[in-house]
């Protein structure tokens, strides 16, 4: 079972913060004081924000993450409110998405 995603970054503290603030994740910093693992409200994998070496390219999109939520053009309108910039609104099988970068592009 996959219950961990771990993200390497420049900045754990401001990745948490973005996802805290428009993903409603709860932060709980790592024993050892170096990782942050950010725990989903409502069940899902835990992301785990790991500092990255400075020999780490950042910024790739080979990974997605997904979140499932409810009216997701509410959800835009709320998260631009807060200074989220989403692209726009693709339909697929069953279910519509939109993109939007993190902290780390």
């Amino acid at each position: 079972m996959m219950n961990r995603i771990i993200i390497y970054s420049r900045n754990p503290q401001k990745m948490a913060d973005f996802y805290v603030r428009h993903f409603l994740f709860r932060a709980v910093l790592d024993p050892d004081g170096r990782m942050i693992n950010l725990l989903p409200k409502k069940g899902g994998a835990m992301l785990t924000l790991h500092p990255a070496a400075k020999t780490q390219r950042l910024g790739q999109v080979l990974v997605k993450l997904a979140f499932d939520v409810r009216k997701i053009g509410a959800f835009k309108t709320v998260a631009a409110k807060q200074g989220l910039k989403f692209g726009a609104t693709w339909k697929a099988d069953g279910y519509e998405f939109a993109n939007v970068k993190d902290t780390n592009g």
